[in-house]
């Protein structure tokens, strides 16, 4: 008998054939550790599942890897599903996953892990971007389900601690593959068009998937990005969202966000009838120290007569005058006492006294005194004062005692 020739697209047909009718391919769940894990622009995911003694190559295509709610990583421990066959064009055979989850842990808790730190490192949840809520609220938008029951706890506290605020509901889904862009659609209008004064958007409690959705990205933006505080108020107080970190506060409950949005009126107005009675001290207490004053200020001298004031500045005056009177008259008297001093010690050093006593004065024609008889010569014309007149003489003959040689 002779033996059939096979092309190579036939082998790798029969190949795919026996493949594809063996049951136990076509759903088989593998465990593995993600390798050379690549993405492409078309959405499809290629990928290589590995031991320590063997691999598998994968691909994921874009309808199934849109499914995913975690971002697989190289060195990632998973658990894929799916059937194995061959690509006839290279004859390969690999597995086209179906899904895929981590193992060990739930893939919504590692999307959840992922998305925090990632965005932990962008800064979305850093201290200093947090706004702070405004005392007294007056409009306020809540952001949740209008069917569940938590919209209906938040109005009903909301009445009841603080009435006079305007609470403005903007009704989305919270659960389901349409509630994120409508919660972030929601958050985006109430900053365009300024709805309320602060945010509280959230949901009532449960599973982890129901409420996945304050776990998205697109919300956790759109909190970030608001102008507006936002308070996040998902589930109960052991639940904890992306929202939360990104909020400017955070409510362990909806109810709980009523409480924190707004101030209680019965402590208001007890703060107020304190600050009341406190005013009203106050202004007794001014009062009756106006009064006190306005009562010494009509016990004074000056009220009962009013011209005891000025009869009272005229003694003044009349006491200054006398005692600059007294200080003028002492200072012109010791002003007269040093003048007669100076007077007599002046006259004491005047010419005319040694004049007086029989002294004369004799001057030349310029009027220099002469001191010497060398200070004239024969003929010379010389006044000479007496201590009464004088009179002018000719020199005849100067004479003087001679210096000793």
């Amino acid at each position: 008998m002779e033996q059939h020739i096979f092309g190579v697209t036939e082998v790798n047909n029969l190949v795919k054939l026996l493949l594809d009718n063996e049951p136990m391919l076509q759903n088989i769940c593998v465990r593995g550790e993600l390798s050379n894990y690549k993405m492409y622009p078309s959405g499809h995911h290629y990928f290589t599942l590995k031991d320590p003694e063997g691999a598998l190559r994968c691909v994921m295509f874009k309808g199934s890897a849109m499914r995913l709610r975690f971002r697989p990583e190289n060195g990632m421990k998973v658990l894929v599903t799916g059937r194995v066959t061959v690509f006839p064009r290279d004859g390969a055979y690999q597995l086209y996953c179906n899904t895929m989850t981590p193992e060990g842990a739930g893939d919504l808790a590692v999307a959840f892990e992922q998305l925090k730190a990632r965005l932990y490192a962008e800064g979305l949840f850093d201290p200093a971007h947090k706004k702070p809520l405004p005392p007294y609220p007056e409009k306020i938008a809540i952001v949740t389900s209008s069917a569940g029951a938590a919209v209906h706890d938040m109005i009903r506290i909301l009445r009841r601690r603080y009435p006079i605020a305007k609470v403005i509901l903007l009704p989305v889904r919270v659960q389901g593959a349409e509630a994120p862009p409508e919660i972030a659609g929601a958050i985006r209008y109430a900053n365009r068009w300024k709805v309320g004064d602060l945010i509280i958007t959230g949901r009532g409690g449960g599973s982890m998937e129901d409420l996945w959705a304050f776990n998205d990205e697109r919300v956790a933006r759109a909190i970030y990005d608001s102008e507006l505080p936002v308070i996040s108020a998902v589930g109960h107080e052991p639940d904890v969202t992306i929202s939360d970190f990104v909020a400017d506060a955070r409510a362990s409950t909806p109810s709980n966000a009523a409480e924190i949005a707004v101030p209680d009126q019965a402590e208001l107005l007890r703060w107020l009838r304190g600050a009341e009675e406190r005013m009203e001290q106050s202004e007794s207490q001014r009062l009756a120290a106006m009064r006190q004053r306005l009562d010494a200020l009509a016990s004074k001298r000056v009220m009962r007569d009013h011209l005891a004031y000025v009869q009272d500045k005229r003694m003044e005056l009349v006491h200054v005058q006398q005692r600059l009177g007294d200080l003028s008259g002492a200072a012109v008297a010791r002003k007269r006492q040093k003048f007669s001093e100076l007077a007599a010690s002046l006259d004491a050093m005047s010419p005319l006294k040694v004049l007086g006593r029989g002294y004369a004065m004799a001057q030349n024609e310029a009027g220099q005194i002469l001191k010497s008889h060398r200070d004239v010569t024969a003929g010379e014309r010389v006044s000479v004062t007496l201590g009464e007149g004088g009179f002018t003489c000719t020199v005849d003959k100067p004479f003087g005692k001679e210096k000793s040689k």
